[in-house]
């Protein structure tokens, strides 16, 4: 089935439209839920509440890319659960290295009307358009996807060290892309 039939079904409010989501992106959510959590039987459990949340955005919302709007849902669940989870262990993985080096990318004295998930999401978009295809592949899969470095060099055939350069280098331009964005409003 394809992504216009499943979202015609959330529309029509089939009570198959979440079996038909799942049957199609449900190894993608539990992959997104895994890179960020590390364990199985919390990735299933995640990526079994995106269909419950995704039944209550559509309609209205009618999503462009379906896989998308599924993994941007099961990203915030993850990382949601994965705080909880952190804030009762202290503990420090894969997701909180991933928060230290996206606040790389925050300028210090950015302004508060900046401090906007919508003003971040497009500058962080309209830097990332300008970059080659790897670069692009390789910011995504590290800050979206949340795959270690090792995944990422493995999944593009480059050298760690290469990879993390790159990551630490785009950081830096998205850090300045912001602060000029900020400086022209």
């Amino acid at each position: 089935m394809d992504d216009k039939q499943i979202i015609d079904l959330y529309f029509d409010r089939s009570q198959h439209a979440a079996e038909a989501a799942r049957e199609k992106y449900g190894a993608h959510c539990r992959a997104i839920a895994y890179n960020i959590l590390e364990s199985e039987e919390e990735a299933e459990t995640c990526a079994d509440g995106v269909w419950p949340l995704a039944w209550e955005a559509m309609p209205p919302h009618r999503p462009s890319r379906l896989s998308s709007f599924l993994g941007g849902i099961t990203r915030r669940l993850a990382l949601d659960r994965w705080s909880k989870r952190s804030l009762k262990q202290r503990s420090e993985g894969n997701v909180a290295m991933l928060l230290l080096e996206l606040e790389e990318c925050m300028p210090a004295d950015l302004p508060e009307d900046m401090l906007n998930e919508e003003c971040l999401a497009a500058a962080a978009t309209a830097y990332l358009r300008t970059k080659p295809l790897l670069h692009r592949m390789a910011f995504i899969r590290r800050y979206w996807y949340c795959n270690t470095v090792k995944v990422i060099a493995r999944q593009l055939s480059l050298p760690e060290r290469r990879v993390e350069a790159l990551l630490r280098l785009m950081r830096e331009e998205l850090r300045e892309t912001i602060r000029r964005e900020a400086a022209a409003q």
